[in-house]
């Protein structure tokens, strides 16, 4: 029997789909280690874990797969999630790049799906011109926490940009003020503060959206799709932008102009 039996409704042929499937994860903090490992989970069988930050002590608060040895060792976090996937799945191909993944864009152009779990809108916005102009499907993972009259905001949204439909730009998800002000727009909380459950949720959410992209289970699939959480009520639901992913003719990504990679001149 199949260590997949269990996941079988997903539709015939989806082990064989998921088994051929390269993927790649960039930023390995709370949202992309749990990505890493519900890939190595349900049998996705190339895997490219960008992130050329080591092991700090402060990881251990949501860092899937580390531990205290790796704050000793000082351990790359593209060498944990290699070893957790591995550990799950020995048979999956893992290919760790322990650099800022710009330095190593050619090894996305050939990915079936990036997975965005980066801190920043400038990164963000680079992922998602790379994906636009490569035409391959971007799952972006953002969350932030902000201080309201004395108390905590935890909130989040998972993102599916598709080629040919609206952009984080055209939903407002990453601006031209937003990327200027960026570091004026962390919460009170700290600098990147994050906190483990709601980097489940939010992950677990963006694996749901790549299993509806890639195996016929669900037949509620939508071209594009922008989710929210509420972390404070524990809730999810579809952002009040979503009917614009019906109605906007994405201009941003609409030539010739816009394809290939845009690192080089």
């Amino acid at each position: 029997m199949s260590k997949h039996q269990r996941q079988s409704f997903l539709g015939q042929g989806s082990e064989k789909t998921l088994r051929s499937l390269r993927v790649a994860i960039v930023g390995l903090g709370g949202g992309g280690s749990h990505v890493a490992q519900q890939l190595a989970h349900i049998g996705v069988g190339d895997i490219r874990p960008f992130d050329h930050d080591r092991v700090e002590e402060t990881n251990l608060n949501r860092l899937i797969g580390a531990t205290e040895d790796d704050v000793i060792r000082k351990t790359l976090k593209v060498d944990v999630a290699k070893r957790l996937i591995q550990a799950i799945d020995s048979k999956i191909e893992v290919a760790p790049y322990p650099t800022q993944w710009q330095n190593a864009a050619t090894a996305l152009h050939d990915v079936d799906v990036i997975f965005g779990c980066v801190d920043s809108f400038i990164e963000r916005r680079q992922l998602e011109v790379l994906a636009r102009r490569y035409l391959i499907p971007y799952i972006d993972i953002g969350m932030d926490v902000h201080e309201i009259e004395g108390y905590y905001v935890i909130g989040g949204q998972v993102f599916l940009s598709m080629p040919g439909q609206p952009c984080m730009q055209c939903l407002g998800l990453v601006t031209d003020e937003s990327v200027a002000q960026e570091a004026a727009r962390y919460g009170a909380a700290g600098d990147r503060a994050q906190v483990v459950w709601p980097n489940g949720v939010l992950a677990s959410l963006a694996v749901g959206v790549l299993m509806q992209l890639v195996t016929p289970w669900c037949h509620a699939h939508r071209e594009s799709l922008l989710l929210e959480y509420d972390g404070n009520s524990q809730t999810v639901s579809h952002s009040g932008k979503s009917d614009l992913l019906d109605l906007i003719r994405c201009p941003h990504f609409s030539s010739l102009q816009d394809l290939g990679d845009p690192f080089i001149e």
